[in-house]
């Protein structure tokens, strides 16, 4: 899988993170005021993105029409499935779920990959207040939110309104750390949640 080839390729001496993302969401509404799902936007860095288009064809070179990224925008998603896709959904403390990915694509913009796919969750819900953190665990993948506007509400109650609480870096931590304590079971596991994008969304 992308993400776990990607890191193969990585020496064993260096340290976590190894992947950068920089996230924009959208969270959608129906018309009767429940939330429906996720849609993200996720920028991948230079050198990932470089890493992921070798061997992939293209008619003009160095340029990757979606159609051309579409096998690769498979990939992606199916190898994030195990990974929960790195977002976590709350409602009154319980976790909410979602379906697998929908309408899902690789777009190239200023030479990065940015994967788009929307989430739905399983079952459509009205709350007051939902809890949204996008985080990788493992610190393997460190999501930042866009600068300007990341968080969108599409189709909400007016009276809806977005709180977020951004992390600080966690790389100089996580460099101090050896490869071992990430590993599966090891005692820094879920090292990534102290980094994690918090976003909370209140419709009074």
């Amino acid at each position: 899988m992308l993400f776990l080839a990607f890191a193969g390729t990585i020496t064993a001496a260096s340290a976590h993170p190894h992947v950068y993302v920089v996230a924009s969401s959208e969270l959608v509404y129906a018309p009767d005021g429940s939330l429906t799902g996720v849609r993200h936007a996720w920028k991948f860095d230079d050198m990932f993105s470089t890493y992921a288009l070798q061997g992939i064809e293209s008619k003009t070179k160095g340029v990757y029409t979606r159609e051309e990224l579409a096998g690769l925008a498979q990939t992606n998603v199916e190898s994030l499935k195990e990974f929960g896709f790195f977002t976590f959904a709350k409602t009154d403390g319980k976790k909410q779920r979602f379906l697998d990915p929908v309408d899902y694509y690789l777009e190239q913009k200023d030479g990065a990959l940015v994967l788009h796919f929307t989430m739905p969750f399983k079952t459509p819900f009205k709350t007051r207040q939902l809890a949204l953190e996008i985080y990788d665990p493992s610190f393997f993948v460190d999501f930042s939110l866009e600068k300007t506007d990341p968080i969108r509400l599409v189709g909400a109650p007016a009276s809806c309104a977005v709180a977020i609480e951004r992390p600080r870096d966690g790389a100089p931590a996580a460099q101090k750390l050896g490869e071992e304590n990430f590993a599966d079971g090891g005692e820094n596991a879920n090292f990534g949640a102290m980094f994690a994008n918090k976003i909370t969304v209140n419709c009074p």
